[in-house]
């Protein structure tokens, strides 16, 4: 693909100028708006996901509720299920719904009157079927998005005005990938200005490693560490958007570090079930794909499938698009040359998606970045951060494992095989904003279709967060890489919008200067950057 075939300006009315009607048709509304005025009442946030079939929300109220509320979709009732132990946190699963339909929504405080109305009603629509041709789907993207103001992360109202600016668009969905929560435990880079620090310990304590999550100290250490990094970003702004929680490393309260010390991960039993506990609470988990296996890594308790999958979600958008969602925090090896991210039924679940031929765009969406490296020990690539500096392959990365970028290549290559498809991968974690196309990758040839890979933008980053403010540099493409920049990467607050056709995909990034733009500029951004990819014939 020619770089004359993408359209690339910083002015508003030259990118609106080249994007087909089906793309220009859906630009926002007024500015900063995402809706009509709607008073959450008790309600204190609510984050829904959905498929054709599904719906799964989760909700928290101002106050415990002393029985079970309930969700009413027109004369249908789902009983609320209580996820912490106080009464405050509920899930509403509903099931074997119409696909592509609208729903009007209703929460109640439930008993054998039916209740009173815990909020106003809201709409929500499950996704087209799998055999459904749509003509187009917009898709809203960012990351990390955590952080206590405490810790001297942007302010949760600007965070919240931000994604407020991406609701305008109007997305079919969003996905929030990785690092939802910042509050590190152990890691001698991170722990003393997070979880350890003095405001830390003031505001949340410190938990027992040794107890269960709930019912115990650690439920109130989770609500009062995680709580005000999620519920004031979000609100309930949001109920009427399908959104996708993708978790990374600082989501198992730790950073992706190792030192003869300690090595953070694979997570421990701790660090696994704070992560699921807060996941249990705060965000839904993603529904079940009729191509996505079942037996997945944390898709069953006890022997049997839970309904839902932790770490491996699926976006399915009729034959139109499908988004392949994977954290690979919780299944990390550290065995050498045969080390992987993703355990081989995962990588088989993803080649298997990729080879198939149902879906006019197959979109992989990781925790770990592709394509850019910050010489992080938790990365895909072997590549070394100097005291010039510079990167550099020459000296071996401590506990770094040969594996990892194996595995990293087969994705690439099954990728780049994709024919008749933008081999895509769309990805957060460097608190940045990038894109750019992989020719190579080791010794494997891309070029004849090359990977298409992009750092979505960050939300809540704060001002010593930047890879160039803790490691002194920006992301770069990895040595082990033959890699061509069209953003090299931004380190400024943003986010993406994703649209597609069924003849293309265009991307549209926007950011925002914390130190040259007011707050108020937020509200009337417009893409700094454009690209338009049409699909190979």
């Amino acid at each position: 693909m020619k770089r004359r075939q993408f359209v690339q300006s910083g002015a508003a009315g030259a990118i609106t100028g080249s994007l087909s009607p089906s793309v220009t048709a859906r630009q926002g509304t007024a500015p900063g708006a995402a809706g009509e005025p709607w008073q959450a009442g008790s309600l204190r946030h609510l984050l829904p996901t959905a498929s054709d079939r599904e719906i799964l929300i989760k909700a928290s109220f101002a106050a415990p509720l002393k029985q079970a509320p309930v969700l009413r979709l027109g004369r249908r009732t789902v009983p609320g299920q209580m996820t912490d132990s106080q009464g405050e946190f509920w899930q509403f699963h509903a099931k074997g719904l119409s696909p592509g339909q609208s729903y009007r929504l209703g929460l109640f405080s439930g008993g054998a009157g039916g209740g009173t109305a815990l909020c106003p009603p809201w709409d929500l629509a499950t996704f087209p079927a799998p055999e459904a041709r749509p003509d187009k789907a917009r898709v809203l993207l960012f990351t990390c998005a955590g952080g206590h103001e405490a810790h001297g992360f942007l302010p949760t109202a600007l965070r919240n005005r931000l994604l407020r600016r991406g609701l305008s668009f109007k997305p079919d969905a969003a996905i929030a990938n990785g690092d939802h929560v910042y509050w590190d435990l152990r890691s001698p880079l991170t722990a003393r200005r997070l979880g350890q620090s003095e405001v830390a310990q003031s505001i949340a304590g410190l938990p027992d490693r040794n107890a269960a999550m709930l019912g115990t100290r650690n439920e109130a250490f989770i609500k009062k560490s995680a709580g005000p990094q999620i519920v004031p970003v979000y609100g309930t702004d949001f109920r009427s958007t399908p959104v996708f929680f993708i978790q990374d490393d600082h989501d198992y309260y730790e950073n992706d570090d190792a030192f003869d010390s300690v090595v953070t991960f694979p997570a421990d039993h701790f660090m696994r079930q704070a992560a699921r506990v807060t996941q249990q609470m705060y965000y839904p988990e993603f529904l079940p794909d009729t191509h996505r296996p079942t037996g997945l890594p944390g898709s069953s308790a006890g022997g049997r499938d839970q309904g839902y999958s932790e770490s491996f979600g699926t976006l399915r958008y009729g034959q139109l698009l499908e988004m392949l969602l994977y954290s690979v925090r919780s299944t990390m090896t550290m065995a050498g040359p045969s080390a992987v991210f993703l355990e081989d039924t995962v990588e088989d679940w993803l080649k298997s998606r990729m080879a198939a031929s149902d879906v006019a765009h197959v979109v992989n969406v990781p925790s770990n970045p592709p394509g850019w490296t910050a010489g992080k020990w938790g990365e895909w690539y072997p590549d070394v951060l100097g005291g010039d500096g510079k990167l550099s392959l020459d000296t071996p990365k401590p506990y770094w494992q040969a594996g990892w970028v194996k595995q990293h290549d087969r994705l690439m290559k099954a990728m780049s095989a994709m024919r008749g498809r933008v081999p895509l991968v769309v990805s957060g974690d460097l608190h940045a904003s990038a894109i750019g196309r992989m020719l190579r990758t080791g010794s494997i040839d891309l070029s004849a279709n090359p990977v298409i890979a992009m750092l979505v933008g960050t939300i809540g980053t704060s001002e010593s967060g930047w890879p160039s403010g803790i490691r002194k540099v920006l992301p770069q493409p990895s040595l082990h890489l033959t890699m061509e920049e069209w953003v090299k990467p931004v380190e400024q607050h943003g986010f993406t919008l994703a649209d597609f056709t069924p003849d293309r995909i265009v991307l549209r990034m926007f950011k925002w200067d914390r130190k040259t733009q007011p707050p108020e500029a937020i509200d009337s951004l417009e893409p700094f950057h454009t690209v338009e990819l049409p699909r190979p014939a």
